[in-house]
């Protein structure tokens, strides 16, 4: 089956929240396309648009998760390599081979290698993010090395706004900025971006003739907390899908899969669904954002790397 340039491959540390790359349009322009489907699906799959390689949990460390993102992109050369066969016997496949160069290689993955280790005293964690910022890195050089040319790599978001981290038990509000995130997160989401950032730059010099975009995901997501009486927010620490109430309706013994689960309004426009995954409402203003390219570097949008598919009534 011949791929058009608006195949997405994502790799990613959440299966669950990120499929909005793929329907979310803003200022009229849209990829016209479907939600990925998950590699790991064995029935229904649809790979026209690309595949969708990320695992709720996954790490970009490897050793810590099963589907860490080595193992994430060792599945992609898999599929990729199975591809190149089935067209060597003559049969069909999924994506054509030469169609692989012109796709775009999303990453959003890093979070759960930083809360892992928040724990620790701060200059202990400052030295553990430049290893991980190496494996996001060592991923892009063997995509590359396995026909990748165009990327999207985010940055994380802000991890001290997240109603999970901000239910955590502590002695007092001595460690919130002035829109109550916890700035001891924030701090390290904002230095892991900045190596990431430049480990970006350093790679664009040294892949010729490849698109690498670094997306500042904290300035986008910090921005609907700071601002979010701009956005129609009016809570924005509080989970939709939780327990407790106010502040935070989030109680980390209690799943918001349960029966007494406390649900915000249908009209209620909240950032956080459970503690640690956004909403709709609040994916759909990040996705708006994001490819529009005033948020990345070099500034880019996203329709300039990959046009939108033929819409089923043209």
């Amino acid at each position: 089956m011949h791929l058009s340039t608006s195949t997405v491959w994502l790799f990613d540390s959440d299966s669950v929240t990120n499929g909005w790359l793929c329907h979310i349009s803003s200022s009229g322009e849209t990829l016209n396309t479907h939600h990925l489907s998950p590699y790991m699906k064995p029935l229904g799959s649809d790979y026209s648009n690309g595949v969708n390689f990320a695992i709720a949990g996954a790490t970009a460390t490897p050793g810590d998760t099963p589907f860490s993102l080595d193992v994430q992109v060792d599945q992609f050369v898999f599929f990729r390599d199975r591809c190149n066969d089935s067209i060597i016997r003559e049969e069909s496949a999924p994506v054509d081979p030469k169609d692989f160069h012109k796709a775009l290689f999303t990453m959003d993955i890093g979070q759960n290698d930083i809360t892992s280790i928040m724990y620790l005293p701060y200059d202990q964690v400052l030295a553990k993010l430049p290893h991980f910022v190496a494996e996001i890195r060592r991923a892009i050089r063997t995509l590359h090395k396995n026909g990748a040319r165009k990327f999207w790599i985010h940055g994380t978001g802000a991890l001290g706004c997240l109603p999970a981290k901000l239910a955590i038990p502590k002695d007092n509000d001595g460690g919130l900025d002035e829109h109550g995130c916890i700035i001891k997160y924030n701090d390290a989401a904002k230095k892991f971006n900045e190596l990431l950032s430049e480990a970006c730059d350093d790679l664009r010099l040294q892949l010729k003739k490849s698109a690498i975009i670094f997306v500042d995901m904290f300035a986008i997501k910090y921005d609907l907390v700071a601002n979010h009486t701009k956005y129609g927010i009016e809570k924005p620490l509080m989970t939709c899908c939780g327990h407790g109430g106010p502040p935070y309706n989030y109680d980390p013994k209690k799943s918001c899969m349960g029966v007494d689960k406390d649900t915000c309004k249908p009209d209620e426009k909240l950032i956080s669904w459970d503690g640690v995954h956004f909403t709709d409402a609040a994916n759909s203003l990040v996705a708006s954002m994001a490819i529009t390219g005033e948020y990345s570097i070099p500034r880019m949008r996203l329709t300039s790397l990959v046009k939108p598919a033929k819409s089923n009534d043209s």
